[in-house]
């Protein structure tokens, strides 16, 4: 019998999961760039964000840790060894995050009014050094 984990626990297993991590990162950096060439900008700018997200996570996981969290700021600086115009682009990112879905979040309009072609390239070339980056350092199979 398996007993639920605490409040506030968090169960870390020791497999491993970055190249699964920098896939899915991908996936979505691929989806970023298809649904800019559609017009969904708000969508792609929230795309590159989990792009980004996804691919500091795989950095942590072939580092050895586990991240949490949806900052990709944060979660590159705690990464460590990140070049300052790195986590510039992931600050850029994570503005990203919430009003490319709600429109509470915004001061008025919805959020497809919103966004423009130009922030939804701008966003997938932000997540592309990201995800170029964590390519780089991850660990030979």
């Amino acid at each position: 019998m398996s007993r639920a984990p605490q409040a506030g626990l968090a169960i870390v297993s020791e497999v491993r999961r970055g190249d699964d991590w920098l896939t899915q990162a991908r996936r979505d950096l691929q989806l970023a760039q298809a649904v800019t060439d559609l017009g969904f900008h708000e969508w792609a700018c929230f795309a590159a964000h989990q792009a980004a997200e996804k691919a500091a996570k795989a950095l942590h996981q072939f580092r050895g840790s586990e991240a949490w969290g949806h900052d990709v700021r944060e979660l590159l600086e705690a990464a460590g060894d990140v070049p300052a115009p790195l986590v510039d682009a992931a600050a850029e990112l994570d503005t990203f995050y919430i009003p490319t879905r709600y429109p509470d979040a915004l001061p008025a309009g919805a959020p497809g009014q919103s966004y423009t072609a130009a922030q939804a390239q701008r966003a997938v070339g932000l997540a592309e050094q990201v995800l170029t980056h964590v390519e780089r350092a991850r660990p030979s199979p």
